[in-house]
């Protein structure tokens, strides 16, 4: 899968871009930085109407704008403002990278927190799932009328 870098690791930068012709439309702040690299599956469509979303598990520096080919090792639940918005967890084609404790830990964290300056945001995370769940969720949302770059 293709995964478009919207913001970066270690980035308190929230990048907002047309996610079908991937052209940016703005920037804010946010209340934490990023801690792994983020974006949007290429030629998906999620049930709030924009791509899957994806964090890549990874300590290779990822720039905004960078199209990734990765493969899925997970699955994040997580309900915002009250709507289904789950993010697949990826880590780099090829490599290594497993979904760990640790991980989860950082991630929880980073979403209770992320949108703080935001009143009466509400985030909600629920289970972490396993590759053979994200890949579903994947093709399950999968949308060929979407075809992005890459």
């Amino acid at each position: 899968m293709k995964v478009f870098i919207q913001n970066e690791a270690g980035s308190f930068v929230k990048h907002f871009h047309n996610e079908k012709t991937l052209e940016l439309k703005g920037a804010a702040c946010v209340s934490r930085p990023y801690p792994f690299p983020y974006g949007f599956i290429l030629n998906t469509t999620a049930e709030d109407g924009l791509n899957v979303d994806c964090f890549v598990r990874t300590r290779e520096p990822l720039r905004t704008g960078q199209i990734i080919e990765c493969d899925a090792i997970g699955l994040m639940e997580q309900r915002e403002d009250g709507k289904q918005d789950h993010n697949v967890l990826a880590g780099i084609a090829g490599g290594s990278e497993k979904l760990d404790k640790e991980s989860m830990k950082t991630l929880v964290d980073f979403v209770g927190h992320v949108f703080d300056h935001f009143p009466g945001k509400s985030i909600q995370v629920g289970e972490f799932c396993g590759a053979d769940e994200a890949l579903s969720y994947i093709a399950r949302h999968y949308d060929p009328g979407t075809e992005n770059i890459g």
